[in-house]
């Protein structure tokens, strides 16, 4: 094991990074699909309701190896088709976008329910006071659903962090990929996966914490 981090070690931390960044870009994009989603099916638009609920529903329901293999290799094959032969789609692109994607059909539902646990009196006063439905949903609404939704967004985050594993099939640099790379030049298997694992547990745990004080804080402020 300790020949591993001492030939290796490098390549292991350059690898969470990237698995960090991974994470943060799709959680950043996974942030507006969700919010634009999530206002989509807390609306009383019914064409709109239709088009989030369609969404969620699909992308939840497809097997998140099954959206990274048509990302990666099914769009680029489609464009082509087209005529657009000197389209290339790079992994860390295929990857942002599959996890944005997966992500955002769950940030779509943690920010329903963080709206409709808002008193609806809050929306109310409000519209007494004159503001339109999108001014009353941005200035009071919302702000006030953001404080019990952080938690669960840390939550998907940490949930997200693990799912870029599963990117590895793709060939993005992740720590799982570049575990295989490590395996198979020094066939240790064991000492090679428990390193993985210690290295995801450290940054999983890490953000269990402050998910943890970041709830008990937000409880304290109710």
């Amino acid at each position: 094991m300790v020949m591993i981090i001492q030939t290796y070690g490098t390549m292991l931390i350059k690898a969470l990074g990237q698995t960090v960044l991974l994470t943060v870009l799709s959680l950043v994009f996974a942030m507006i699909i969700g919010m634009a989603f999530g206002l989509m099916n807390v609306g009383h638009n019914r064409v709109l309701n239709f088009i989030g609920t369609v969404y969620v529903d699909a992308v939840r329901g497809v097997p998140l190896i099954v959206l990274a293999y048509f990302i990666y290799f099914g769009i680029p094959q489609g464009i082509h088709s087209l005529g657009f032969t000197d389209f290339r789609m790079g992994p860390l692109l295929a990857g942002t976008i599959t996890l944005s994607m997966n992500c955002g059909a769950y940030m779509a539902e943690i920010i329903r329910a963080g709206i409709q646990s808002v008193d609806r009196g809050q929306m109310e006063a409000g519209r007494s006071l004159g503001l339109s439905y999108g001014a009353g949903m941005a200035l009071i609404v919302v702000p006030q659903a953001i404080r019990t939704m952080i938690p669960s967004i840390i939550n998907q985050f940490i949930i997200t962090l693990k799912d870029s594993s599963i990117l590895s099939v793709i060939a993005f640099p992740e720590l799982v990929n570049v575990g295989k790379t490590i395996m198979g030049n020094t066939m240790k298997c064991l000492e090679t996966w428990a390193i993985i694992g210690v290295m995801y547990m450290i940054v999983i745990i890490t953000l269990s914490k402050v998910s943890k004080k970041i709830e008990r804080r937000v409880n304290r402020g109710r």
